[in-house]
């Protein structure tokens, strides 16, 4: 965040806002109003290509996007004037675009949504800031125009390394007139982002441990986005998998995208889903009832007990890995009341999860003697 070029504030309801200069002018924006501009822009540059209107759409999201993201994301194509027709992982659709378009069955999703090509760049800046330093004896990382400057050379010499073992970082008058100028290595890029291209192959690693499937049984590898470019990632990919060279037929810029207008799929959530349990045994403790890389749409129900003596429930929905509550993300929450213990002075509820294509779920409870039922879909709000 430290280089990014403009501010987060925290907005209406508690949401982050950011901030930005417009002509002179600060304007605040949530971030599904600027997800929505980009998709008004694709939406509009679509409808030039092929020359009428265009309403219905997929988008693709990375796939460890949760329950919050992904509301976010369809809001933002609402805003956009879009019918949002589904969600779809970004590695499933590339995996469909690679020719296999039968019905693909995902065995398990896994990542990082705070890693990334904006980690690479963020190295990248950092460096150059410390270099400007040691020549000028000026930090220019509290001035927003010069790290916009920056980050967007660092970002092209990023890619232009993909292809050049050495490439310059040019900037005029970065900071009160002063030029900068370096030159970058491969090697002196790689070596800074050696842990996040570690933690990339961790993730490969976790996500076949899984669903338990080994390296040689996978018969493909198929690496896309803009950071798929970078010779190490792809080096380490082939070596994790004993050699196996990555697949390179597509663009790999492109081939989400083709994916997404091809979909025959059957996906999986990406984050297990569950509810709190409060009884003396099991305080701060979540409840599974949907485990991680379930295949969707998905319905799964729990039998759960009140506790002794009370007439109502308060129902608690958690994302996440931990078995700590605090350790996971509060979804949402709502209020079964009006129960009718039993001779044990306790109530039988059915909790109920479903999840629908987009990956976006809907919880209900019913107490199963008297039928009374509770319902909420989970949003951002």
């Amino acid at each position: 965040m430290e280089s990014w070029p403009f501010k987060i504030v925290e907005g209406p309801a508690e949401k982050p806002t950011v901030v930005v200069e417009l002509k002179g002018e600060e304007k605040k924006y949530a971030p599904e109003e600027l997800s929505a501009m980009v998709l008004k822009k694709l939406k509009e540059c679509a409808e030039a290509f092929i020359g009428r209107e265009v309403t219905d759409a997929v988008i693709t999201v990375p796939a460890y996007f949760n329950n919050n993201r992904r509301e976010a994301t369809k809001e933002a194509g609402t805003l956009a004037g879009l019918n949002v027709m589904q969600l779809i992982n970004e590695p499933t659709a590339a995996a469909i675009a690679y020719g296999k378009l039968g019905v693909i069955d995902v065995k398990a999703v896994g990542g990082d949504t705070h890693l990334g090509g904006e980690d690479f760049d963020t190295t990248l800046v950092n460096y150059c800031i410390k270099e400007f330093e040691k020549k000028h004896r000026v930090n220019i990382s509290g001035n927003p125009r010069a790290m916009g400057r920056l980050k967007v050379a660092c970002e092209k010499a990023k890619r232009d390394l993909s292809a050049a073992t050495i490439t310059p970082i040019e900037i005029d008058c970065l900071y009160e007139g002063i030029d900068f100028s370096i030159k970058i290595s491969r090697a002196k890029f790689e070596e800074p982002n050696a842990s996040y291209f570690e933690k990339c192959i961790q993730l490969v690693e976790k996500c076949l441990f899984d669903r338990e499937i080994k390296k040689k049984d996978v018969d493909e590898v198929v690496v896309v986005g803009g950071s798929a470019r970078i010779p190490k990632v792809q080096r380490l990919v082939e070596e994790f998998f004993d050699g196996k060279t990555v697949c390179k037929s597509m663009n790999g810029d492109e081939a989400v995208a083709f994916g997404a207008c091809n979909i025959g799929c059957k996906d999986v959530t990406p984050l297990s889903l569950g509810i709190e349990m409060d009884d003396d045994h099991e305080k701060n403790h979540m409840l599974v009832v949907i485990p991680r890389n379930t295949s969707v749409p998905a319905s799964k129900k729990k039998i759960v007990y009140s506790r002794k003596g009370l007439t109502y429930v308060t129902i608690s929905v958690y994302q996440g890995e931990h078995n700590k509550l605090n350790d996971n993300l509060l979804l949402g929450k709502f209020d079964l009341c009006g129960l009718t213990p039993g001779v044990n002075g306790q109530s039988q509820l059915e909790v109920c999860f479903k999840i629908d294509a987009n990956g976006i779920l809907h919880v209900s409870a019913q107490e199963i003697s008297t039928g009374q039922t509770k319902s909420i879909t989970i949003t951002r709000n």
